[in-house]
């Protein structure tokens, strides 16, 4: 590496809200790693939601944060937020990384300052799942969305070409980048917390499940499949579907709001297999399986294809239904034997978080001659 991270000047890291700790938030700790001195820039910020990291660092909201009830209802404001980040003032500043799932991107940054997205996912609510939440709205937000976003997607599209680069956090994100604004992109995946988790030489018949009780996270489908099977189960998560995952578990399934830490490594490292039923932009569940020597059941669309290496360090199904996951858990008992804690180990190791630097500053090198030569 040819630059220190010291050497980029003054420093601006763009979050789009900072409510809750989460795998976008990770990558934030992640890059206040590399550039402590950043300042951090987001929409709305609730310090008591996030780590002692995040609070270490000096934090600004846009105007969004000083609106009747920004901390809980901060998505309802999403037609002023390309306002409010144009309204940043980053004069001054040399590097800007952009962290982008909500809106981040679209500040307005100095000729001659270079600016890196990292996109975590082009705002979905924008693009491919627009008509999901159109039909979940109410009357009122049905009316007037179709208008309202049509000029939000101009502006995404238009501020993606305010960017110097993108990096996305899959080869599937990558995908849906240059669909939605018509960019390439590098691949630098996520730190994962790799060296956190342990193998176990005792591996109980209990499955696991972990992810947030939502209804695109496909618990239903889960607990259909081990309802159905009758295999031990354990299903961790919470959520607005929690309740009713609950209500429906047969005995078989153990069903947990939460874990600490050390049972949920405990839980990793014991289980059977990890199911893993969402379509997701990445995924770090599954690493973090495969940190634990545990193989992965998993729906075979998203960033799981690149994590995990079907029929090596776990097996995909091709459709989101519980016929076809009940198939796959069925596979699954015939294959174990020719499993391989070391290799689902080994292939974890590629998401480790100094995996993770090397990829950011490589992207920054490779993006500040370029830069240098249009000022």
């Amino acid at each position: 590496m040819n630059r220190m991270p010291s050497q980029f000047g003054r420093v601006a890291l763009i979050h789009y809200w900072l409510v809750s700790m989460r795998g976008g938030e990770r990558v934030l700790e992640r890059l206040l790693d590399l550039f402590p001195q950043a300042d951090v820039f987001t929409h709305v910020y609730d310090p008591d939601r996030v780590s002692q990291k995040i609070r270490a660092a000096k934090v600004r909201q846009t105007f969004i944060g000083a609106l009747p009830g920004a901390r809980r209802h901060y998505q309802k404001y999403l037609p002023f937020m390309p306002m409010a980040l144009e309204e940043l003032d980053l004069r001054g500043y040399d590097l800007i990384i952009s962290s982008e799932s909500g809106p981040a991107k679209g500040v307005i940054a100095n000729p001659d300052a270079l600016h890196l997205c990292y996109c975590h996912s082009p705002m979905r609510y924008l693009w491919d799942h627009y008509h999901d939440y159109k039909s979940s709205a109410g009357n009122l937000s049905r009316l007037l969305m179709p208008s309202m976003f049509h000029r939000l997607r101009q502006w995404d599209v238009s501020s993606a070409n305010r960017i110097d680069g993108i990096v996305a956090n899959s080869s599937f994100v990558a995908r849906r980048i240059r669909k939605s604004w018509g960019r390439d992109s590098a691949v630098v995946h996520p730190p994962v917390a790799v060296d956190a988790f342990h193998a176990s030489p005792e591996i109980t018949e209990r499955y696991l499940w972990i992810s947030q009780m939502t209804p695109y996270k496909r618990a239903d489908i889960a607990l259909e499949a081990f309802n159905r099977l009758g295999v031990p189960a354990l299903m961790v998560g919470d959520g607005e579907m929690f309740k009713a995952v609950a209500a429906r578990a047969g005995p078989n399934v153990e069903v947990r709001q939460r874990l600490s830490f050390e049972e949920l490594k405990q839980a990793y490292a014991t289980a059977k297999a990890l199911v893993f039923t969402p379509e997701e932009d990445f995924g770090i569940v599954p690493v973090e399986a495969n940190a634990s020597g545990r193989p992965v059941v998993a729906f075979g669309r998203g960033g799981v294809t690149d994590s995990i290496v079907d029929g090596e360090t776990g097996l995909f199904y091709r459709e989101q239904s519980v016929d076809s996951l009940c198939d796959a858990i069925r596979r699954l008992e015939g294959w174990l034997p020719s499993f391989r804690p070391e290799t689902a180990m080994r292939n974890a190791r590629r998401f480790a978080p100094d995996v993770f630097d090397r990829g950011i500053l490589q992207a920054l090198d490779a993006l500040r001659p370029s830069v240098e030569r249009v000022a």
